[in-house]
């Protein structure tokens, strides 16, 4: 406050942080919250030689949990009998908490002495998110099991380090260094012990994509029972895990009462920790070396799409793309003179799959003119060459099923076709679908033309960028 009044300013402008800050010095003297918390029980369950989900985890959770609580209230109450309650504090109103009511019946010792003698502190106890701090204390995080015994860590690069390494480049452009790191405790033990199998380590089965989420939930419930505050907590699915599950969890989480948790599922979103051995390029062949079948989601009738204009060499091309999910399931592509009048200024539509009065099926386009009002064109599949629509119908079938569209692009582009027409058509779907490449995706099998970079070369809004050397190549 008194820097607050000695700045320059006038106080017409001052008055508002003088004002918040006197509202957070009133609220902070009211109810004195504090947030006493723990990291580490990772490393204190394997330390123990329990398994982090297993029954015996469960039961020292609950003591030590417990043990914690007393100690805390009993400082609080300390604090009070030295300088007074906070401001408020009424045994009547506490006995309206369910909280209070458990301490009653588990600790009534500490509960009797509060009811008589009041606390210092409205609030006292949490787990708070303490993932660099468990980083820079070289144990694990929170209340959570280890993430992974080896990992790749992501450290994002400051825009002025111009000898900085680059390993990734995200959706937003920010560039990231990549460096492997081990479980500081792990290394402990192998060094205490001499042995070098994880397997026969205490955290085998114990990290967080291995143990059970229900016991998981159980654990959370648990600790909760003995913190005033809310929980810090996240648990990790792998990165094929079905909706119905991520939905069970939270629902198991709201059976049992939770204030709250996350569900983080690995490549969700361009994470800080990577798994060191990137398998999802692998979970299409099964542990006998076999593919696996998809389905592909069933088109509805009506399904959004993006109109995308483009030259290909002097030819003026359109292509429609039907959109599913935010991911491309269908597209067709032609010559703008060839195909249906559409005016210029219409970037998107919908294509809808009717059937004729003969019973045979067609797509029809339809979009808002300007004035709102629905127009549809009728038989978009008469509207493009015939040829180009049976290649885009195997397209589109390829694309449903989920092959990633680098992949998808790379396949159009790796065609002989002898065709000129047919090569000028493929030409212009591989430009249409490179719009819909995440950016910052690498690119398969390619060298910067530049440098040589091996892997160096990603897609940024369609277009092929080394984050070597800079070299960007579009079309």
């Amino acid at each position: 406050m008194a820097k607050i009044q000695n700045d320059k300013e006038p106080y017409d402008i001052k008055q508002i942080e003088v004002n918040t800050w006197k509202l957070l010095y009133e609220a902070g003297k009211k109810g004195r919250r504090t947030g006493l918390g723990f990291t580490a029980l990772g490393d204190t369950m394997a330390a123990l030689n329990f398994k982090f989900d297993s029954e015996e985890a469960m039961h020292e959770v609950e003591k030590m949990m417990r043990t914690k609580c007393e100690a805390e209230f009993t400082s609080s109450i300390d604090l009070s009998v030295e300088r007074g309650s906070f401001e408020g504090f009424d045994p009547k109103i506490e006995n309206t908490s369910e909280f209070v009511q458990m301490m009653k019946v588990e600790m009534p010792a500490v509960y009797e002495r509060m009811m008589k003698l009041g606390r210092r502190n409205i609030s006292i106890s949490t787990v708070a998110p303490t993932g660099s701090l468990s980083i820079l204390a070289e144990t694990s995080s929170g209340l959570e099991p280890v993430y992974l015994l080896s990992y790749k860590r992501r450290r994002k690069i400051n825009p002025n380090d111009k000898n900085a390494k680059v390993d990734f480049v995200d959706k937003m452009g920010d560039k990231w260094e990549e460096f492997m790191v081990y479980h500081p405790k792990l290394k402990q033990w192998m060094d205490v012990t001499g042995n070098t199998d994880i397997t026969k380590s205490p955290y085998a089965g114990s990290t967080a994509p291995e143990i059970d989420w229900i016991k998981r939930v159980e654990l959370q419930s648990l600790v909760q029972k003995y913190t005033t505050h809310s929980i810090s907590s996240t648990i990790n699915l792998p990165n094929d895990v079905a909706l119905e599950k991520v939905g069970d969890i939270y629902v198991e989480a709201w059976k049992h009462g939770l204030k709250g948790i996350t569900v983080y599922r690995d490549g969700s979103r361009s994470g800080v920790l990577i798994a060191a051995d990137d398998k999802s390029s692998k979970k299409a062949v099964n542990a006998n070396g076999q593919f696996t079948e998809t389905v592909a989601p069933k088109r509805p009738r009506e399904l959004e799409a993006e109109v995308i204009r483009f030259n290909n060499g002097a030819e003026k091309w359109i292509a429609v793309v039907g959109i599913l999910n935010g991911k491309p399931y269908e597209v067709f592509t032609g010559k703008a003179e060839d195909v249906f009048n559409l005016p210029l200024w219409v970037q998107k539509g919908w294509v809808m799959k009717n059937k004729s009065e003969d019973g045979k099926k067609r797509y029809d386009f339809r979009y808002k003119d300007k004035d709102g009002y629905n127009i549809t064109i009728e038989g978009l599949s008469r509207s493009f060459d015939k040829e180009f629509w049976n290649y885009a119908k195997l397209l589109s079938g390829v694309l449903r099923h989920g092959m990633p569209i680098p992949h998808v692009v790379d396949l159009i582009a790796n065609l002989n076709l002898y065709d000129d027409s047919i090569n000028t058509w493929k030409a212009g779907v591989e430009r249409a679908l490179k719009k819909y490449i995440p950016d910052g995706t690498q690119s398969k099998d390619r060298k910067c033309a530049q440098c040589g970079d091996d892997d160096g070369l990603i897609y940024e809004e369609g277009c092929l960028k080394c984050k070597n050397c800079g070299y960007t190549k579009c079309g």
